[in-house]
């Protein structure tokens, strides 16, 4: 019997080419880089020398709505840029960081897995560059002059009842949702009701990855909102005076970190905001430089196409000015199964009448590609060895009914190698026009930009605002920012706001809970079901199995 090997263990097995030799193939000069020991390095950015978005051709990678049984869409990501060099194109990969939350807990890194994996992959899923803590440092350094403010005699009137900036840290820990700090003598400070999002949900990092460079940077961490004074006006960290400090701490991490695949494709790893909370794709400046170096950039958004690409299309799509050239919709069997009322212990055994009970996700999918955003789309089929031919053809005759083919990728076992097919269909949608849209006007009302979301991308009848909701709503068009894009925090699991509804439900209402401005970032986070923005640890983390040795060989990370 084969050894099934892990993923470090596979990645292991693979020695890098030093980072200098990936950036000269690319034609990146050794005077762009800062080198963060031989396998990875900071980018140094100019982004007047970009060039234009028709130039390059930008491959969003997207997959049906999450379940327990994976999907492997970043697998997927990187397998494809591996798949598009062994048909001699020129490939880059842009993706997201990963988040120490997940690494310790249940969901893992976000370096592909098996074969199609970007490395150093120990580096990456933990402290990599050192990106998310500047990122925390800044969001922290802008908590810690809006109480010093108000220690000092509060100048700006700011209303310590209606603080709306909280601190960070980059782990899953429940006990820091909600907090009073400020306790003791009164030279420490003021007591107050506070509490912690994780790194990822920060505003300074979805700010950081929606910027077009530096000084759009600071100019968008100066236009943060951190709460409102007494008269119910807004304060801001220009207001406060931080935002030159704030931009000084993240002056290297807005530049874009480069790396490899297990091949040697060039990957761009830059960024990472959730997509249930924040807008969950990797940083414009990172997409851009995959846009200028590779003839095709491969990127993804986070979790299913109705959250990470919706996002990306709608909110990243506008302030980059990029569009991409195609759609890869990533699904397993196993997940469709799952769609389809199986238990999660029993998907290893042939059932396509749950496969056929499943698809209805996957086509409401398709249809919101194709029909709301006028782009051409694949099914990327991620390969398992428990597929049956019955199981895969039912899958391929639901989809051909959209006119859409379905192409089977084994990257996981065999890399580059086993996505030649679905590399050579992507090629041939890329070269094809395409009518893209948004699935929203900027000029539509807040609440119609919700409806729009909910109706046309969910297929609920309509999102239902709480009374809250209605008064932040209010606050938000009245201080000009209603024309702001909509950024969904809303469960992953599920096409509404209520994980245990599974395929393609309909007659069901969102209820946006409450509406918060991201003014720096440049959107609006409307609030949705039990979202978190400091998520918890589950009962058996993946800390748990995690070690180093003597000779400091780390284990048990995938």
């Amino acid at each position: 019997m084969t050894e099934i090997l892990s993923d470090i263990e596979i990645a292991k097995q693979v020695e890098p080419k030093p980072v200098t030799e990936i950036a000269d193939e690319l034609g990146i000069p050794a005077s762009d880089l800062s080198l963060y020991g031989n396998y990875k390095a900071k980018i140094e950015v100019d982004p007047k020398t970009f060039k234009k978005n028709e130039e390059g051709k930008l491959i969003l990678v997207t997959a049906i709505t999450p379940t327990a049984a994976g999907e492997g869409k970043t697998t997927t990501s990187v397998g494809l840029a591996d798949a598009l060099s062994h048909i001699g194109k020129k490939a880059v990969v842009a993706v997201r960081e990963p988040s120490l939350g997940p690494v310790f807990g249940v969901k893992g890194g976000a370096t592909g897995g098996g074969h199609a994996q970007v490395i150093p992959m120990e580096d990456i899923n933990l402290h990599f560059t050192g990106d998310f803590h500047a990122i925390g440092a800044a969001n922290n350094l802008l908590a810690a002059m809006i109480d010093n403010h108000i220690h000092q005699g509060n100048e700006l009137h700011i209303d310590p009842r209606n603080i709306t900036w909280k601190r960070v840290v980059d782990m899953n820990d429940r006990q820091l949702r909600e907090i009073v700090d400020g306790l003791g003598k009164h030279a420490n400070g003021f007591a107050r009701q506070d509490g912690y999002d994780i790194v990822v949900a920060s505003e300074v990092m979805a700010a950081l990855c929606l910027a077009n460079d530096i000084s759009d940077l600071k100019e968008k961490i100066g236009n943060i909102i951190i709460g409102y004074n007494y008269d119910g006006e807004p304060v801001t960290a220009r207001d406060l005076k931080a935002a030159g400090a704030m931009t000084a701490l993240l002056k290297d991490a807005i530049k874009p970190n480069l790396v490899q695949t297990l091949e040697h494709t060039p990957a761009f790893i830059h960024g990472g905001p959730f997509a249930n909370i924040a807008h969950g794709c990797n940083s414009i400046l990172a997409t851009k430089l995959a846009l200028k170096y590779g003839d095709y950039a491969i990127t993804e958004g986070g979790f299913g196409a109705d959250l990470g690409a919706e996002k990306f299309l709608d909110i990243k799509c506008r302030e980059a000015d990029i569009k991409p050239s195609a759609v890869v919709l990533v699904a397993t069997v196993r997940a469709l199964k799952l769609h389809g009322g199986v238990a999660k212990n029993d998907l290893n055994t042939e059932n396509v009448q749950a496969v056929k009970d499943g698809l209805p996700n996957l086509l409401r999918h398709i249809d919101n590609i194709k029909n709301v955003y006028g782009l051409p789309v694949v099914v990327a089929i991620n390969k398992f060895p428990t597929d049956t031919e019955a199981e895969l053809e039912a899958v391929d005759q639901a989809v051909k009914e959209y006119d859409v083919d379905v192409v089977l990728s084994d990257v996981w076992a065999n890399g580059g190698a086993g996505g030649v097919d679905l590399a050579n269909k992507v090629v041939e949608l890329a070269e094809q026009p395409n009518d893209f849209k948004y699935a929203y006007e900027l000029e539509d009302s807040i609440e119609e930009k919700l409806n729009k979301i909910v109706q046309n991308i969910y297929r609920g009848d309509k999102a239902v605002l709480t009374k809250a909701a209605k008064k932040q709503m209010k606050k938000i068009e009245d201080i000009g920012l209603g024309h702001l894009p909509i950024c969904m925090a809303k469960t992953q699991y599920s096409f509404s706001d209520d994980k245990n509804l599974l395929s393609a439900p309909t007659g069901f209402n969102v209820k946006v809970r409450e509406l918060k401005v991201s003014a720096g970032a440049g959107f609006i986070v409307a609030l949705t079901g039990d979202v978190m923005t400091m998520p918890g640890l589950p009962k058996v983390p993946a800390a748990e199995k995690i070690d180093i040795d003597a000779d400091g060989n780390i284990t048990g990370l995938f």
